[in-house]
Parts: C-alpha cells; structure tokens; sequence
C-alpha cells in the first residue's frame, strides 16, 4: 500500500523537479558551486529549461508583463491641462513660428511660409488615419 501511494506520487510529481535533484546530486558529488546561475522568466505554458551540473536554471512565472493596470490603459491624446510644461512650450513655439511665417510653417505671411503646407497635409492625413483606425478597433477586454 505505501508503494503503491510512493509510486503515485513520483508519477504525479513534475520531471523538472526531478531534474534539478538529480543536477544538485551531480554538484554535491563534485563538491564544486554551479559554473552559472541562469533566471528564465516564462510566459503562457512555455516549460522550465532542464538545469544541467554545470549550471542552476530558476524559473519565475509572469502572467501580467504590463506594469499598468489594464483598466489605466489608454493611448487617447493628453489633455492640454495634463501636459508637462515642455509639451506646452514646444506648442506656444509652433504656433509663434507658423504666426511669424518661417519656413516649413504653411503660413500665407512671410517668405517661406508656404513651404510647410504639404507636410502639414500630411501630417493631418497621418492623425486622421490613427483616429479611424482606433474608432474601429474594439476596446480590449479585462480578460486579454
């Protein structure tokens, strides 16, 4: 009967724990520390690497890799009232060149302005494809 519950219980139990004794048996007959010590984190189902005599493999499990609570998530463009003040002075010094008329601008005054109209062109076409493209994606769900 204890046989029987002893041979189950090396059934059941994991092979990777049976490969690490079997690699510290190694080591303590040796007498030497393992040459390396390799931290693996896993994702999904992926399987601990077996650990050798020569090295140590301690795995770690990582089911949420995002800091950020999901719920917090959000790539919506910032509130001008939220923003640092570097982002507000690179936006008073765009509106003051394109009002100067420097070139690149696409501003009617001045010499040069006009020669930033097609990249501003552009650009709106670029932001307005970003907007379509997030209106059309589904928000995701707490369980992804």
């Amino acid at each position: 009967m204890v046989r029987a519950a002893l041979i189950a219980a090396l059934l059941l139990s994991s092979g990777s724990a049976y490969a690490q004794t079997a690699s510290q048996d190694q080591q303590a007959a040796t007498g030497q520390p393992p040459k390396r010590v390799r931290n693996v984190t896993l994702t999904g189902d992926q399987k601990c690497p077996e650990s050798t005599a020569e090295e140590v493999v301690v795995c770690g499990r990582d089911d949420e890799p995002y800091r950020i609570p999901k719920a917090l998530r959000d790539d919506r463009p910032i509130a001008a009232q939220n923003q640092s003040w570097v982002n507000r002075a690179a936006t008073m010094d765009q509106v003051g060149r394109v009002a100067g008329g420097i070139p690149n601008t696409c501003s009617p005054i001045g010499t040069g302005g006009q020669t930033g109209c097609s990249m501003m062109w552009n650009q709106q076409y670029q932001a307005e494809r970003r907007a379509r493209q997030a209106e059309a994606t589904p928000p995701a769900a707490d369980g992804e």
